[in-house]
């Protein structure tokens, strides 16, 4: 395992910390600050410096240049995720986009779509959702019910897709739908990338525990969508869905561990303050934590370095996600426990003057989800069981 950087990779460290420096007011990184925007607030001025990011050079940073990328290693991507997080960047408005159908596209798209579909998605002109899950069906991808019926040189869409991040405010969905009538499973299903703002489409918020409404359920009623917006083959699209989802593989989790060690350091401080930090249980507790924080940065570490000596981890990467995802509902369980019945209220009383639980507890309630989206984690631990150890169903 490589726990140190190249001077290339060092120089664009340097690079992209005074960018980030020059171009993050200090009002941003104030406690509560984006708790305090309005869902569509909140999303105009991420998409806004987002854009300015990526027309800077500082997005599509291991993507090929002709692309819009900047060409970089995974060690530059490692950097950016955790300079980013320490810098309290705005998380980014395209992630599905960005993380999964830009690659795929790159890799299989016709050349009109890789012209119609890369740049504008990297400057967050076109913002993407993804519409995999639906109503009744659980983690089964396969099975789906949302179907697309050849009319000329169309597809006519109808049925239902749910928790579709972004879906208020994409401009357009990668989706699963069943193209050919009586197929069952994982046959028959095309990707094919409709206009949400046709006629036909209709995207509603569901609101979360926490009071945002990132999720949304979208509706398909007789939308239709050119067959020529098929990405990969007509009917083969769990080829196409399997292999969006690979590029997940190689994301070393740099970025999870810098949030979620800073997120300790928050939480400790509220033991502090409200005089618990001397409670042997807590203090335990904490160190057990910080132990797993330490345990993921090592092993976000060796992913990045058989990543950059070309190996596709595969299937291991349910590990990464099944370890990440533990160790941060882990972390926001002992924010709980150390509050005790004071966790539904927004501000405490304390020695040092008013603490602010606002963004804190938008936290601790989305924790409550990583175990269960990207494949929850019993799914993984069945991937992990089967396909890296070879343990028998």
């Amino acid at each position: 395992m490589d726990l140190t950087y190249t001077a290339a990779e060092e120089d664009f460290r340097r690079e992209l910390r005074a960018w980030l420096a020059a171009h993050i007011p200090d009002e941003w990184t104030r406690p509560g600050f984006w708790e305090s925007l309005g869902d569509d607030e909140s999303f105009r001025v991420r998409r806004d410096w987002e854009r300015d990011k990526a027309l800077a050079g500082f997005a599509g940073i291991e993507w090929p240049t002709e692309f819009g990328g900047r060409g970089g290693t995974p060690g530059m991507k490692a950097i950016y995720d955790e300079e980013t997080v320490r810098a309290h960047a705005p998380r980014t408005v395209n992630p599905l986009g960005l993380a999964f159908l830009a690659p795929t596209v790159m890799a299989i798209g016709t050349d009109a779509q890789k012209k119609e579909i890369v740049g504008p998605l990297l400057r967050n002109e076109v913002i993407w959702c993804q519409g995999f899950s639906e109503p009744g069906a659980g983690s089964d991808l396969a099975a789906l019910s949302t179907r697309g019926v050849r009319d000329g040189d169309d597809f006519v869409v109808n049925g239902q897709k749910v928790w579709t991040t972004n879906a208020v405010h994409g401009d357009k969905i990668f989706t699963l739908v069943r193209t050919e009538p009586g197929s069952q499973r994982h046959r028959g299903i095309s990707m094919l990338l409709i206009d949400m703002h046709q006629d036909g489409v209709d995207a509603r918020p569901l609101k979360q525990m926490s009071g945002a409404s990132e999720f949304g359920e979208v509706f398909f009623d007789d939308a239709r969508v050119p067959a020529s917006d098929v990405l990969g083959e007509i009917g083969d699209g769990w080829r196409t869905a399997m292999l969006l989802l690979s590029f997940e593989r190689g994301a070393s989790g740099i970025g999870q561990y810098t949030e979620f060690r800073r997120q300790y350091d928050e939480i400790v401080e509220v033991a502090r303050r409200l005089g618990r930090d001397t409670d042997p249980v807590v203090r335990g507790r904490l160190a057990r934590v910080l132990t797993e924080l330490e345990c993921l940065r090592l092993h976000a570490m060796h992913v990045l370095t058989q990543v950059e000596q070309g190996r596709d981890l595969g299937f291991e990467a349910s590990m990464t996600k099944l370890q990440w995802s533990e160790t941060f509902q882990d972390l926001w369980e002992v924010y709980d426990d150390i509050l005790g019945e004071d966790a539904t209220l927004d501000a405490l009383s304390t020695p040092g003057g008013d603490l602010d639980l606002r963004p804190l507890h938008a936290q601790s309630m989305w924790s409550r989800s990583v175990t269960i989206w990207g494949g929850s984690s019993q799914v993984q631990r069945t991937i992990t069981a089967e396909r890296v150890l070879g343990l028998p169903r």
